[in-house]
């Protein structure tokens, strides 16, 4: 079993960037592929980026492509999201999961989630 704890959240302004760091327990993290979704008010929890075990491949929507860059270190057990250029429509609570699956964008095929942190961009 994985637990999964988001952070690095908070309010920032348009253009600005943050980084989200998702740290895991247990001793097979490096096993997982791991990816990151959000979602907005009143819509649909969304694929956002995705890493695969070794961090050798990596896929994100297009709404985030060439923005945001997932990575990780399965030495400290944690994933990372940086976001540059945000957008107010980044918004969002964002999550970070973890499959058992070789490699997954739909968010169903994910097991283990974390609680969620929220990103809030101003215009």
């Amino acid at each position: 079993q994985v637990q999964l704890v988001e952070s690095g959240g908070g309010l920032v302004q348009a253009g600005g960037s943050l980084r989200l760091s998702c740290s895991a327990s247990g001793r097979t993290f490096s096993s997982y592929t791991m990816g990151w979704f959000r979602q907005a008010p009143g819509k649909e929890r969304e694929f956002v980026a995705v890493i695969s075990w070794s961090g050798s491949s990596t896929t994100y929507a297009d709404s985030v492509k060439g923005r945001f860059t997932i990575s990780r270190d399965n030495a400290k057990n944690t994933v990372y999201l940086q976001m540059n250029s945000l957008k107010p429509e980044d918004t969002a609570v964002y999550y970070c999961a973890a499959t058992g699956r070789v490699w997954t964008t739909r968010l169903n095929e994910y097991v283990y989630w974390g609680q969620g942190t929220q990103v809030t961009v101003s215009s």
